[in-house]
């Protein structure tokens, strides 16, 4: 067996090669081909393509979150991995040899898997309303040893308004340290630090921010790549989806709402959407949205509503949904895309101020949707510096405090992805020797298993 690295570089198109990469650049001169993602082209979907083999349908993961209909409640960003069905790579590859070992650093669906060796962002949630960084690990003595040499897990620069590369280089770091002390055969890495100023900035490269991201992660993965093959290891650089411009947010629930089919509930001031007693909604997720419709009856009439607005491109249904993949229970009644230009916001309420209270802070699991303004500042506080200090003062003199520092603008988002890209230079690609892509120019998410295990096991 050869030792491989499969690292995920979130965002990377053939687009971004070039000037500000050069040493990604130089990997994919060696191979490289375009690769045919999954719909939905979003992170926990195709990371579990990745995993199995398989394709929404089959492994279950339509998208970062939908209905959990037995209890009625949306849920986004589920760590177990027994909710993807499917054999694991890391599976498959101890069927083959028994001494075969994988270490899954960040992938998702990281927590409750069988997978010899894993780290995954954990934050701990203190009582009075506290957010402390921290991972989980397995083994549970590795989260100490990392924390030691690294600090701990630097969460709040992992997704929000203060990302940095930091972050990445953390996972970058660990990822290392686990490759020297445990020597996996199979190691799996994520690098999401050039996702988050795509969606802020557009995937455009002549953006400053876009140049100065892709310059970053450019070292932290070329310095990761560098290290994995001083150990012996061949490497292998995936990513997950394409990024597009977008302007048009679509507020799909507030149609729904306006036409009598989702119902909210009042709780201290604010709004909440309430599953239980809406006729339809929406769970958004970048450019795909998953519709709940609760009568059958009413199907016809939900989808001829949302094909009127504009940004839609298709929604699907019984009908046709297996032309797409998510002909899975999971899936709503109806799975509406957007086009190039556009996305779905998750709002349901039709004044701010009745916003519930989460809307305005970095929530990921209480929002019934993907909420990509997390990654902006209110730009309405004049000096945001202080008013996170004053708050995080609070917190530490024990008060409660609310973290309320998010827009409610989705105008200020310039990234989405979620459809597959018209161009697939546009869309994610696949970096890695020659010998494992035989010769194909594109290669789809399914085949990507096949891919790290050939890697692996081929002389």
């Amino acid at each position: 067996m050869k030792p491989v690295l499969a690292m995920i570089v979130v965002g990377l198109t053939p687009h971004h090669l070039g000037v500000h990469t050069p040493r990604l650049s130089a990997f994919a001169r060696h191979g490289m081909a375009t690769l045919d993602t999954v719909t939905p082209a979003v992170t926990c979907s195709v990371q579990a393509s990745f995993m199995t083999g398989l394709t929404p349908r089959d492994h279950g993961i339509v998208g970062n979150g939908w209905l959990f209909r037995d209890q009625m409640e949306i849920l986004l960003w589920r760590q177990s991995n027994r909710l993807v069905c499917g054999e694991k790579v890391w599976e498959a590859g101890k069927k083959r040899d028994p001494a075969f070992t994988c270490a899954n650093m960040f992938w998702w669906y990281n927590m409750a898997s069988s997978h010899d060796v894993g780290a995954t962002p954990r934050p701990i949630y203190k009582a009075d309303g506290r957010k402390l960084p921290d991972c989980y690990t397995v083994p549970d003595r590795l989260r100490e040893r990392l924390t030691e040499r690294l600090g701990p897990f630097p969460l709040f620069q992992f997704w929000g308004p203060a990302t940095t590369i930091a972050s990445t280089r953390w996972i970058a770091e660990a990822t290392k340290i686990v490759m020297q002390e445990s020597n996996p055969t199979l190691t799996l890495a994520y690098l999401p630090h050039l996702d988050y100023d795509l969606q802020r900035f557009g995937p455009n490269v002549t953006h400053p921010a876009v140049q100065r991201s892709l310059s970053e992660i450019d070292g932290v993965a070329g310095d990761l790549a560098d290290a994995a093959r001083a150990s012996g290891r061949a490497v292998v650089i995936l990513s997950e989806y394409g990024i597009t411009n977008v302007d048009r947010p679509i507020h799909i629930n507030r149609t729904l709402r306006d036409a009598g089919l989702l119902a909210v509930r009042e709780e201290d001031g604010g709004e909440l959407l309430d599953p239980i007693a809406s006729k339809a909604f929406a769970v958004a997720d970048h450019q795909i949205a998953h519709v709940y419709v609760a009568d059958p009856q009413l199907q016809p009439k939900v989808r001829a509503l949302l094909e009127e607005l504009p940004g839609v491109e298709h929604v699907y249904d019984s009908s046709d949904k297996s032309a797409i993949g998510l002909d899975h229970s999971r899936a709503g009644e109806l799975v509406a895309i957007s086009d190039a230009r556009s996305w779905y916001t998750y709002y349901y309420w039709n004044d701010d101020s009745r916003a519930p209270d989460f809307a305005r802070t970095v929530e990921i699991h209480r929002k019934p949707g993907y909420d990509p303004v997390e990654l902006f500042l209110d730009p309405r506080i004049a000096s945001p510096k202080l008013a996170i200090g004053k708050r995080l003062i609070l917190r530490k003199l024990g008060f409660r405090a609310l973290m309320d520092v998010i827009p409610l603008d989705a105008s200020l988002v310039r990234g989405s992805h979620g459809r597959i890209t018209d161009d697939p230079n546009d869309g994610p690609l696949v970096i890695a020797n020659p010998e494992y892509l035989a010769g194909r120019r594109a290669i789809s998410a399914h085949e990507i298993k096949a891919l790290l295990l050939d890697s692996v096991f081929t002389p």
